[in-house]
């Protein structure tokens, strides 16, 4: 059975060239809207496995009217479509529960890739915007890890242990602990293995 789509987006050609391409990709459209009122009436009513919704709209906006449909329906699944790269309205929309965000510039098999990833439970992101949002944070961290903690987090990376790092960086083991209770601190970090995996996604050091 295909999956079942309902787009809501104010410019027609859009939506209709969409409609064309998800087709093509073997998913159904069985709704759209023009903005977010409509969008959430018609998809209560017609309960697609997805909802495709633009940001930027006319009565009420993508992220409000993600708001209200998941208030009235929280098991919807709703992929934004947008053309903002937008740390703010990015962090707005998931807030009001959408599970995943596409830019309008992906190519049509991201648009339905992302569709059935969010159908399967998935969390969906354009990768146009994964990179924006990679590297904003890699700003954000510049300056704030030390070129020793890029050290040691690369060793950490390496598999490494505390005397190890201690050796080969002809420190003490305390010194290490110490720069690893910083590393934890400034990157929000629980213990090494989630350091280093943000640290990998910031492109702070790579896995060998």
């Amino acid at each position: 059975m295909a999956l079942s789509v309902v787009l809501v987006d104010d410019h027609t050609m859009l939506r209709q060239a969409l409609r064309r391409a998800l087709e093509a990709e073997g998913i159904d459209v069985i709704g759209e809207a023009a903005d977010g009122e409509e969008g959430v009436r018609i998809a209560l009513a017609l309960r697609p496995d997805v909802v495709l919704m633009d940001v930027s709209m006319p009565k009420v906006d993508g992220i409000d009217a993600t708001r209200q449909l998941l208030a009235a329906r929280s098991e919807m699944r709703v992929v934004m479509l947008t053309m903002h790269i937008d740390r703010e309205v990015f962090d707005n929309a998931l807030k009001a529960g959408a599970v995943g965000y596409v830019t309008k510039d992906s190519s049509v098999s991201e648009v339905a890739e992302a569709v059935r990833l969010a159908a399967n439970g998935d969390r969906p992101m354009s990768p146009h915007l994964a990179e924006a949002l990679l590297k904003e944070a890699r700003r954000e961290t510049d300056g704030i890890i030390s070129t020793r903690e890029e050290e040691v987090l690369q060793l950490v990376a390496d598999g490494l242990g505390t005397n190890e790092i201690a050796e080969r960086l002809y420190i003490s083991h305390r010194t290490v602990k110490n720069h690893l209770a910083s590393i934890y601190d400034k990157l929000n970090a629980r213990d090494r293995t989630q350091a280093v995996l943000m640290a990998v996604k910031m492109g702070i050091v790579k896995l060998t």
